[in-house]
């Protein structure tokens, strides 16, 4: 089993920045894709940004591309999502995720561990 633990949440201006952070712990030793989701109020679940497992590059959602920044360090099995130029549309939960595949995926089905979220709220 893998565990993921987010952290960095919490209530931002918008044109503000935060970090998210998210800890993989459990068997690890294979390595994942990493992956970050977002569910805002009322809306479902969508994809933010993903790494690769092996190159370490990253895919992001046209939304938030040019604004947020996905990184991962192997040695500490954590990745880290700096978000920049916060805008009241980014406010959701979000959600760490692991993917056992070798590619990256933007499908929430493809991911096989979840963390337990971590609120962003980006006030106008």
């Amino acid at each position: 089993q893998v565990q993921l633990v987010e952290s960095g949440g919490g209530l931002v201006q918008a044109g503000g920045s935060l970090t998210l952070s998210c800890t993989a712990s459990g068997r690890t030793s294979r390595g994942f894709v990493m992956g970050w989701f977002r569910q805002p109020p009322g809306k479902e679940r969508e994809f933010v940004a993903a790494i690769s497992r092996i190159t370490g590059t990253p895919y992001y959602a046209d939304s938030v591309k040019g604004r947020f920044t996905l990184s991962r360090d192997y040695t500490k099995n954590t990745v880290a999502l700096q978000m920049n130029s916060l805008k009241p549309e980014d406010t959701a939960v979000y959600y760490c995720a692991a993917d056992t595949g070798d590619t990256i995926s933007i499908m929430r089905d493809d991911f096989d561990y979840w963390g337990q979220g971590t609120q962003v709220t980006v006030s106008s």
